[in-house]
């Protein structure tokens, strides 16, 4: 008896063992446009993993702001079935953002895989973007697949493209796929290469339930879901689980894989990427990166999740009315469910009242998380001048953190300053050089590298403060380069920098919204532009309204809103000129006193003007 029961389990255990090695978990990466998004579409089709009636373009991007964009804001994970050489596979695919400032996502998305797909545009060659996603993929040993698309373009250059690529990778020539996400070329070659060169993943069937949260979303239905990978051991629906991190406990009311629409099973084994439904309801009680256990057999220890998020840049949300400050507080919660790289504390301004101060990956990252404030919560907001931490070290030989103009020690007991710095990546067309060295020393760059990758490409490295790329920089690098140059940072650490608070006043009265931290060399100008611009921007009144930006008590520029002028002498026909006199001296007396009592009203382009001083 006791040797049928051992033949019994010895056969689940191979059939267990199969279904490991059967088993393959991918992402994509590459830098921004060069077409992830639509070789996923090929390979959904490829894989009959959507019908051609529900086919569409960018299946996976479901956010109406990335489709309007173009764009992948959101990695997506979705399995599908292939079968190879009379063999049933599932693949486990995470489609990735390129941008720079959605690099959390990607790092997030490489910590559940054992393997990548590097995408190359044979049209553009190796980007900034691809060269750091590479890097963040090797980090955590995963087996890459070097893939040219677009090759079905007029200007792709394959060749040359291809030697990028073996310098970068070190790989053989024909290990590089050639592919076309748009007319379907290569697509099969993809899925056989995903089979053979990937690793199955490593894990024990039989241990303590180990499962790493890579993401969640919130549902108003269901509450919060979490998306998981498992390392080792099994979960089954109605298991008791516990949240290692947060030391609470759920039962698993839903589990199931991701497909194109989320597919409840009985049980998710090792190496699956899933979700858990289990009835959660607060935001704070999901973390991404936490450990999903049994609680009958708990692991002994949590899985090394991924790297901390490091928000670059900072800036104030405030709701426009005061009285939606719960329902913004709320609205942030459920944001930041969906996207872990969004830090926020709650704060409050003088000028705007109880808001957030938030913490974000980079500009693009900034806007893109106010339009979905707007879109998903319906809540208007009001965003101020974004800036970057620095650290204050004080006479007394202490050191405050200021993520807030507003938070600067006294002046007089200031030592010095710190700024962070980035290392600046840039990869451009040798025409450009010239321009692009410009813009970076004006920003107060120092030039590090400067390598040919090819006879008319070229790669730029500075070292350059966080502070000054936040604002306009990659727009103008942009223009200067015709869109060709492509632009990837990593931070190095904190140098000592000569840094000034500039306040702006508007009526002699401070609006600690528009201060800001900028480098004593570029005061005086940045100080003249925001004054120009804030007369332009702000309306009328029927006073006079000086603007003037100050360092201290010095004052080093000013602009003045004239006020609208009512003729009050219009009904004065004729008579002695003392009637007009009196009348003139009276509406004086009125703006005198108006000016002394007066608001000035800011609008939301005024705290953004700061972003399109060179405009």
């Amino acid at each position: 008896m006791e040797l049928i029961w051992f033949t019994v389990l010895w056969r689940l255990l191979k059939l267990y063992a199969l279904n490991m090695e059967q088993i393959r978990n991918f992402c994509i990466i590459a830098h921004i446009d060069h077409g992830k998004s639509t070789l996923a579409d090929r390979l959904l089709e490829y894989t009959n993993t959507i019908s051609k009636r529900d086919m569409q373009a960018q299946v996976l991007d479901d956010m109406d702001l990335e489709k309007e964009r173009g764009i992948t804001i959101k990695s997506h994970a979705i399995q599908m079935d292939y079968e190879y050489n009379g063999k049933k596979y599932v693949l486990n695919l995470i489609d990735t953002p390129g941008h720079v400032d959605f690099s959390y996502e990607v790092s997030r998305s490489i910590a559940a895989c054992e393997g990548a797909l590097l995408i190359v545009d044979a049209a553009q060659g190796i980007q900034a973007q691809t060269i750091s996603n590479l890097y963040l993929a090797l980090e955590n040993d995963l087996e890459i697949i070097p893939i040219m698309n677009k090759i079905d373009l007029p200007s792709a250059e394959p060749e040359l493209v291809k030697d990028q690529i073996v310098d970068l990778l070190g790989c053989k020539r024909e290990d590089i796929i050639s592919a076309s996400g748009k007319t379907g070329l290569g697509v099969h070659d993809i899925l056989a290469a995903i089979v053979e060169r990937i690793p199955s993943p490593k894990g024990d069937p039989n241990g303590p339930l180990q499962a790493l949260i890579f993401d969640s979303v919130f549902n108003s239905f269901r509450g919060i879901i979490a998306y998981f990978r498992i390392y080792n051991g099994s979960l089954k629906k109605g298991d008791k689980v516990k949240f290692v991190n947060t030391g609470m406990e759920y039962n698993a009311d839903e589990i199931g894989v991701l497909r194109l629409k989320q597919e409840p099973r009985d049980t998710v084994k090792t190496g699956d990427v899933g979700y858990i439904i289990s009835g959660i309801k607060e935001a704070r009680e999901v973390k991404v990166g936490d450990t999903i256990t049994t609680a009958s057999n708990p692991c002994k220890e949590a899985i090394q999740g991924f790297e901390d998020v490091k928000p670059m840049v900072f800036a104030g949300i405030y709701p426009v009315d005061t009285e939606d400050f719960e329902e913004l507080r709320y609205s942030m919660e459920k944001l930041q469910l969906n996207d872990a790289s969004l830090t926020w504390e709650p704060e409050s301004s003088a000028a705007l009242g109880f808001g957030f101060r938030c913490g974000f990956l980079g500009m693009l990252h900034m806007e893109i998380i106010q339009e979905r404030l707007e879109r998903e919560f319906n809540m208007t907001v009001i965003t101020t001048v974004p800036n970057v931490s620095y650290i204050a070290y004080k006479t007394d030989g202490t050191n405050v953190v200021v993520n807030n103009p507003s938070d600067l020690p006294d002046p007089a007991r200031i030592d010095y300053i710190e700024e962070p710095y980035i290392k600046a990546n840039i990869i451009t067309k040798s025409e450009f050089i010239g321009p692009v060295m410009s813009l970076c020393i004006e920003k107060r760059g120092q030039i590090v590298n400067q390598n040919y990758l090819t006879a008319d490409r070229v790669e730029l490295i500075f070292e350059m403060p966080l502070g000054e790329v936040v604002f306009d920089f990659f727009d103008r690098l942009k223009s200067i380069s015709k869109g060709y140059a492509s632009f990837d940072y990593h931070p190095i650490g904190m140098k000592q920098s000569d840094l000034v608070k500039l306040d702006i006043l508007l009526n002699a009265e401070q609006v600690d919204a528009l201060s800001a931290l900028i480098h004593r060399s570029n005061a005086y100008e940045f100080g003249k532009k925001i004054c120009e611009k804030l007369k332009e921007l702000i309306p009328r009144q029927q006073f006079e309204i000086p603007i003037q930006a100050a360092i201290g008590a010095k004052i080093i520029a000013r602009e003045t809103i004239k006020a609208i002028r009512k003729d009050v002498t219009a009904k004065c026909y004729g008579g002695d000129i003392s009637r007009k006199r009196k009348l003139l001296e009276k509406q004086k007396e009125g703006k005198k006193r108006m000016r002394q009592v007066g608001s000035v009203e800011i609008p939301q382009s005024a705290f953004m003007a700061v972003l399109k001083l060179n405009d």
